[in-house]
């Protein structure tokens, strides 16, 4: 079971990695405060496939996630440890979405700002999800898991202003948007499907990890050929999978790109084939043979929520002291407010505020590096506690 778990944390520690160069984008980057590095219109081949690489890391993180909480039951627990586990993560996991993230976002409590409901947010309801998903019959399960993955574009037509006072429950469970809570606006990134889905699917191939090491390793690799196969017929068809279909640009490079462009909010069919097609086949490749070089990602995957609040933090400081730099003590007025693409009021900042794509990758760079030290301390603080509550951490 070590070596299984090992391949794992590698995945995970790798798409960690490749996470925070997004979050370190949007902090930093000058174009992240105008527009989406995805908009044909406007970006370039370097700034879409910055964007782009990240698309990986959620699909793999809810599928890794469902996976663990089926092997964590395998250590002589039982369906109902398991169930309780995910409520209680999962509301823990909401709250620090509320209280821990919002500072990093802001460094401010004040309810001018929106309520962002992100990725800690949608793991959490995704793990409540999972504790009453986990109660089905096994086939029930994978179909559930199947068909909201691959149906879960035919409600792409239904908005949230059609179902009028109720519009905010569908922002919570499909259409991404806004709505008010008295006067705090709310902002749902991450609505509930497919998300809870595709963490289903992995507790489902959990099971395949019981098998002898050849025949998971066959269905591992069997599975991501086939979303890889299919991620292709379907955006290939361009009828159904993504409401944002590809088309012909000016020039054979952004064509591509067009065609690599599937939508991330609510993830697509397409969106999901795509991404979750490699990271099978990386799980496949890394069951055989961790290879060296890799192991430090290791430390990063034992301790995914101290690394991901953790780089949210530095991501926000090294963009105070970014513009302490340039600006000088002019900074002292604008760069503890969020930066501009967190929401800050409008006229706060200077409008050439932003730093070119090297500093943005420099900065990313040193973020990881420093992240290290600080997770290997924590996953070695973790290992020699046996307190239950280490795992919530």
């Amino acid at each position: 079971m070590s070596k299984r778990l090992e391949s794992i944390d590698t995945l995970r520690g790798l798409v960690m990695v490749i996470m925070a160069l997004d979050h370190v984008r949007d902090f930093v980057h000058r174009g992240a405060m105008e527009y989406s590095p995805t908009d044909l219109t406007r970006t370039s081949p370097e700034l879409f496939f910055t964007r782009w690489i990240t698309h990986f890391c959620a699909p793999t993180f809810m599928l890794t996630a469902g996976l663990g909480a089926f092997l964590w039951m395998q250590r002589g627990r039982t369906r109902a440890d398991l169930s309780r586990f995910l409520v209680t993560r999962g509301l823990w996991l909401c709250l620090l979405e509320l209280t821990v993230m919002r500072l990093a976002y802001n460094f401010s409590f004040s309810l001018q700002y929106p309520l962002l409901l992100i990725v800690l947010w949608v793991l959490g309801v995704c793990m409540i999800g999972l504790a009453g998903l986990i109660w089905l019959p096994r086939p029930w399960l994978w179909a559930f898991c199947l068909l909201a993955i691959a149906g879960h574009n035919l409600a792409d037509g239904i908005g949230a202003n059609a179902l009028g006072s109720l519009g905010w429950a569908w922002n919570l469970v499909h259409q991404p948007g806004a709505f008010t809570i008295g006067k705090v606006v709310v902002f749902v990134a991450y609505p509930l499907l497919p998300w809870v889905a595709v963490m289903g699917l992995g507790y489902c191939i959990g099971e395949w990890y019981l098998l002898a090491p050849e025949r998971r390793r066959r269905r591992l690799t069997i599975a991501g050929v086939a979303c890889v196969l299919g991620f292709l017929v379907v955006r290939g068809l361009n009828v159904y999978g993504d409401p944002a279909p590809w088309s012909a640009q000016a020039s054979g490079t952004f064509t591509f790109l067009s065609f690599l462009n599937t939508t991330k909010y609510p993830p697509s069919l397409a969106f999901l084939l795509m991404t979750l097609g490699p990271a099978l086949l990386l799980l496949a490749w890394l069951d055989r043979e961790t290879p060296a070089w890799s192991r430090p990602l290791n430390v990063f995957g034992r301790v995914p929520l101290f690394y991901f609040v953790a780089h949210f933090y530095s991501a926000h400081l090294a963009a105070v002291l970014l513009g302490f730099l340039r600006y000088g003590s002019r900074a002292a007025g604008f760069t503890f407010y969020p930066v501009p693409s967190m929401g800050a009021p409008a006229g706060v900042y200077p409008a050439d505020y932003g730093f070119s794509l090297g500093v943005t990758w420099l900065v990313y760079a040193a973020i990881v590096l420093l992240m290290y030290p600080a997770c290997r301390w924590f996953s070695g603080v973790k290992s020699r506690s046996g307190a239950w509550w280490v795992s919530y951490l």
